[in-house]
């Protein structure tokens, strides 16, 4: 167990133990067991890693929105383990993060989670561990899955198919990159979609004139990725579940860690074409799938999108946002040495000794993210969504979303309701600068 998880899991654990616990005989709606898993993802390419029910991904978790749910989480490894529940609106020591006082999973122990899923749309569930410099921990395994909620309206949507494309990477190691004095940084030697890199398994097979909507998860731990498809568009109807004000076609996406986007796909030019990664050593190596028309021959072909800036105003739309409180929050690299890992800082202080966001129920926040820094960071809010409403000075609205990136030296600017009391964390999602201080709570007054 880690410092960070000691001095948080005796603290957990007091809160949880006043929460209302369901029945212990009553069945739980989904079972997850963490333990170690085997990804074969090519004939000469095996990764070992800890997953969900010996996958990973996880299972798919498909619930409808506002019926309780149930899941039994078993931890079989000898390390204390968490489930976070990332996007969804439920009480603090169910959402899977110790800071916030939900409890750890012993080693060879079990937890319960109970709650009330909402809002509807692509969500994901994954572990809340640190790992610092140890790659064989947190988001540097195999413990990730989509977790779908399901409208209460029942809407099936204007498409004819789902295809659910996790982008992972493997095997990672610690790196300084050319510069033998620069800081250490994570590398990574395998990539897949799912569990299966380029080349290897079956194809998606498609027909002329399918609509698929692709429900897309950057699942990195520390990279964000741009990602084509070749001879098609991508029409974005949504970011991490959240419907845009705007739909409309793109030639390539960009995910950070932990961002979600659905679009929808019309298979309009019968071929065989590879969707992956626009980086051509990691598309070669593995980060990339086939779509297959019936009927197609040959091999399948790859052509690279258009480089254009990816630019999250043009899902918005014009408007005056409310008037808000704004919060100012500052993102500074603190240089640790030489061939070592960089600390981060939250308005001038690291976690734990970061300062609470203070909100009150019911009001309105401007929450300023400012990072001089020259490294993006994909900033997450626990149990909330945000609103952009400025990014590098441009006004934008209608884009929720729980994840935002915010580019080197630029500002981004989101507004927040507070909507749902309790601990919330708010971290980056690059898990080294998440591990390294990048960490703060909301707290409500």
């Amino acid at each position: 167990m880690t410092r960070r998880e000691f001095a948080t899991c005796i603290g957990a654990a007091a809160v949880a133990r006043g929460a209302p616990q369901p029945p212990p005989d009553s069945k739980a709606d989904f079972t997850l067991r963490i333990g170690p898993v085997v990804v074969e993802l090519g004939p000469r390419s095996v990764t070992k890693t800890i997953g969900y029910n010996g996958t990973s991904p996880g299972p798919l978790l498909r619930v409808k929105e506002g019926q309780p749910v149930m899941i039994d989480v078993f931890n079989d490894t000898g390390d204390p383990e968490i489930v976070h529940w990332h996007g969804l609106r439920i009480p603090s020591n169910v959402d899977g993060s110790m800071e916030e006082g939900s409890p750890m999973i012993a080693p060879h122990g079990r937890q319960r989670y109970a709650f009330t899923p909402s809002p509807s749309g692509t969500r994901w569930y994954h572990t809340h561990t640190s790992a610092g410099r140890n790659l064989k921990r947190g988001l540097y395994t195999g413990q990730f899955g989509f977790f779908v909620i399901d409208p209460k309206a029942g809407d099936a949507g204007n498409y004819d198919r789902e295809v659910f494309l996790a982008l992972r990477e493997w095997e990672p190691w610690m790196s300084t990159g050319n510069d033998d004095e620069a800081s250490m940084d994570a590398a990574y030697k395998l990539f897949s979609i799912n569990d299966r890199a380029l080349g290897s398994g079956d194809p998606v097979r498609v027909k002329a004139g399918d609509r698929v909507l692709l429900r897309i998860l950057n699942a990195s731990a520390t990279v964000t990725r741009r990602v084509g498809f070749a001879g098609h568009k991508f029409h974005v109807v949504a970011m991490d579940g959240n419907p845009v004000a705007n739909p409309c076609d793109v030639d390539a996406l960009e995910l950070g860690p932990a961002e979600r986007i659905d679009a929808v796909v019309e298979m309009n030019n019968p071929g065989k074409w590879i969707l992956g990664a626009t980086s051509d050593h990691d598309r070669n190596g593995g980060m990339g799938m086939v779509f297959e028309y019936s009927g197609a021959t040959g091999a399948a072909r790859w052509i690279a999108p258009a480089a254009t800036a990816w630019d999250y105003g043009i899902f918005g739309k014009a408007g005056t946002p409310a008037d808000a409180e704004t919060v100012p929050l500052v993102f500074r690299k603190i240089f640790a040495g030489h061939r070592w890992v960089d600390k981060w800082s939250i308005n001038g202080k690291s976690w734990p000794k970061t300062e609470p966001i203070r909100v009150k129920a019911g009001g309105r926040y401007r929450l300023i993210f400012d990072n001089p820094s020259d490294e993006a960071h994909p900033l997450h809010l626990h149990r909330h969504t945000f609103e952009l409403t400025r990014i590098a000075g441009v006004a934008t609205g209608g884009i929720f979303k729980d994840v935002v990136v915010v580019q080197p030296k630029s500002k981004v600017e989101v507004d927040l309701v507070a909507d749902n009391p309790g601990l919330s964390l708010f971290h980056c999602h690059q898990q080294m600068h998440m591990d390294y201080g990048f960490m703060a709570l909301m707290e409500y007054a």
